[in-house]
């Protein structure tokens, strides 16, 4: 009985957010179809993702490459439709597996990075999507490429790497309001003309939306902060 509590608190909450998704875009005069929900699933257990694998959800988002082979390579073998998601920071040693692992990396942010990522590509004869993770509230603490060096990186991804770059990625300022950090991540997209914007969390999602996002990772919403119980 818990365990179908579990499962259905857990499809209870995932639709209230693909509501609210919905109810976003259309305030923004938006289709809702043009927002991509990425299930930001770290720290979850296998069975708590299957629940949403099981009602048709398919895109989900991973912070660290260990942590996503140990739970999706036997997961994405039983549901080959999945796209997955890099949504952390990526070393260059862990290139290999990403490449292997991923469909969509969001947080290529140097050139080193997109060499390495490109090699790879190369090697296994396989073709990823990239964003480009910007900094852009400019904190020591965060990865990404400051947003005045985008354009510079995105030239370099495109034209010497022959990455396929398809849009930006940021995180703002957790203690200051998003809507700024949002605004400017959209008009640098546009600048570069990126049909992409990753943006957007739990907190701000629909003010992302509002603003332009084309994909929000969204997980706490969802699962809570963490599910300690297996279904």
């Amino acid at each position: 009985m818990e365990s179908a509590s579990l499962a259905s608190g857990l499809e209870e909450r995932y639709r209230a957010v693909c509501n609210g998704i919905a109810r976003a875009a259309r305030q923004a005069n938006r289709d809702p179809e043009s927002v991509q929900l990425v299930v930001a699933s770290k720290t979850q257990p296998v069975d708590a993702i299957e629940v949403l694998l099981r009602i048709g959800h398919r895109v989900f988002g991973e912070n660290r490459v260990q942590e996503a082979q140990d739970k999706w390579s036997a997961l994405k073998a039983r549901y080959p439709d999945v796209r997955l998601h890099l949504i952390g920071p990526l070393q260059t040693n862990k290139a290999k597996e990403a490449v292997h692992l991923f469909d969509v990396i969001e947080t290529v942010d140097r050139g080193r990075l997109a060499k390495v990522l490109a090699d790879e590509q190369l090697k296994q004869n396989k073709t990823l999507r990239y964003m480009i993770e910007v900094n852009i509230g400019a904190e020591k603490q965060k990865s990404g490429i400051m947003p005045d060096d985008a354009a510079l990186l995105l030239d370099q991804c495109r034209n010497e790497y022959n990455l396929q770059i398809d849009g930006l990625m940021c995180i703002p300022p957790a203690d200051q309001q998003a809507s700024p950090y949002f605004a400017r991540l959209a008009k640098l997209a546009g600048e570069m003309s990126l049909p992409n914007l990753s943006m957007g969390m739990t907190a701000d999602y629909p003010l992302a939306i509002q603003l332009g996002a084309t994909h929000v990772r969204v997980g706490t919403a969802i699962f809570g902060h963490r599910i300690a119980v297996t279904l």
